[in-house]
């Protein structure tokens, strides 16, 4: 494909003598100039700045220079987002890993060698988007490449196993200016503190990505509307959120597979008028789906929560802090329904952690503060059975954690507290998600129908 508007980074850079496999940020920055020296006039004929594609071929691209974009209508885009378990690798043993075929991510790959832990956020990031003024950026896509943080680096708790704290400032993409429709699809994020940051976002789409073994996955700041993360694949570490969103109205939040360990797979604050809809939420934690700051008149529907044990034995040390009495679901705010979802709590009782002197059932919804809201026909299911500890090797992982998720036999009921409404809380109605002995709500304050 030739235009002038569309530039292959191997050919341009070849053109320019410069080297796009040791410094790709480099090369971006100077493509991106070269699209403002060529586009310069904001109006001809109707138009005058039709922005440009920038092409990523399939291989290792190191970024040492922070690749920087203050244009509207620039999509850059590789051939494959190349994710691979980068855990999994690091918690293998070398002799294994002689014989594995492949050892790191792959595809279009940008590997982020900026230097972490800075005093700035996004200086850490690979791409970083951010202009000054009028109008905000526009019409930026990201498609179907891979950026990989490379390593995780040690933390405050002195442990050696380094590779597992998922901190090294180091970013994926960090969108600091206000911007509309902007595009990431198809994206392969791995091993970088913050995957995908993203501030002051209208109409933007996260969408058919794989984004995993980051500190944190997606983080919508700032403030939002009108926005959508839909069909991603997400599993943020034990410190961070899978998906985060603060002051934000408007936002659809659908048929994600959220995996563990992320400390909570979705929070949401201060996010109001927006949809959780027929995802599917999976945690090693309690504090699964977390609506705090006043987050109000949000539909939570048809969502699958699973609440299991970490069952790979190189992250079973590990785990979010919170005790078993925090509650699966949590909300803090107003007017919010929370309808026909399932809850599976299935955990040997060996496992669960409580405060000193309370009640020890887990709890699966809880309404820490707020009015108004409806929660109803919610199925929630606990189990539990003695499992051996598991002992696997890392190579393991995957069937130690397939044999874990589809063991349903040779269960037992495990009790628990269906649904907590505070004392902070009033007027809500629950219907239909417990009998009355599984749930605890001041029956003067608030609506409640048990099941019979």
């Amino acid at each position: 494909m030739h235009s002038h508007n569309f530039y292959d980074v191997t050919v341009w850079a070849a053109e320019h003598q410069l080297d796009v496999f040791a410094d790709i940020g480099a090369v971006i920055n100077a493509i991106i100039a070269e699209i403002k020296q060529r586009q310069a006039q904001v109006d001809v004929k109707d138009g005058g700045k039709p922005g440009a594609t920038i092409f990523i071929p399939a291989g290792d691209y190191h970024l040492k220079t922070q690749a920087v974009i203050d244009v509207s209508y620039l999509k850059i885009v590789g051939t494959g987002h190349g994710f691979t378990s980068s855990s999994i690798r690091f918690n293998t043993t070398p002799d294994e890993i002689k014989h594995w075929h492949e050892v790191w991510p792959g595809g279009s790959r940008i590997i982020n060698d900026l230097p972490g832990n800075q005093a700035d956020e996004a200086q850490g990031a690979a791409i970083l988007v951010e202009r000054s003024g009028n109008p905000r950026l526009s019409s930026l896509e990201f498609e179907n490449f891979c950026i990989d943080g490379l390593h995780f680096v040690a933390d405050a708790s002195g442990r050696p196993d380094v590779e597992n704290t998922y901190e090294n400032g180091k970013t994926g993409i960090y969108i600091a200016s206000a911007n509309d429709s902007t595009r990431i699809t198809a994206m392969g994020v791995v091993y970088c503190e913050h995957g995908i940051t993203i501030c002051d976002a209208d109409a933007l789409t996260i969408d058919n990505n794989f984004i995993a073994e980051c500190g944190n996955c997606i983080e919508l700041r700032g403030s939002g509307q009108a926005s959508k993360i839909a069909n991603n694949l997400i599993g943020a570490g034990y410190k961070g959120y899978s998906i985060y969103a603060c002051n934000f109205g408007g936002l659809l939040i659908a048929a994600n597979n959220i995996f563990p360990r992320g400390k909570s797979s979705i929070h949401l604050s201060h996010v109001t008028r927006s949809n959780i809809t027929s995802n599917r939420l999976h945690s090693f934690y309690p504090g699964m789906l977390i609506l705090d700051q006043g987050s109000s008149e949000n539909l939570v529907e048809g969502n699958h929560l699973l609440r299991d044990h970490e069952p790979w034995a190189p992250m079973q040390d590990y785990d979010n802090g919170l005790k078993d009495n925090f509650g699966m679901v949590v909300i803090s705010g107003d007017n919010n329904s929370v309808i026909a979802n399932h809850l599976s709590q299935c955990i040997d009782a060996q496992y669960l952690k409580f405060p000193a002197g309370s009640d020890p059932r887990p709890v699966a919804i809880k309404v820490q503060a707020g009015s108004g809201n409806f929660i109803a026909t919610n199925h929630i299911v606990g189990t539990t059975t003695q499992t051996a500890e598991s002992k696997a090797l890392a190579s393991a992982c995957f069937n130690t954690q397939v044999a874990a998720l589809l063991t349903t036999q040779q269960l037992q009921a495990l009790p628990m507290l269906h649904v907590v409404v505070t004392a902070e809380a009033c007027a809500n109605t629950v219907l239909d998600c417990g009998r009355a002995e599984e749930l605890s709500i001041d029956l003067s304050a608030n609506t409640v129908r048990a099941l019979p």
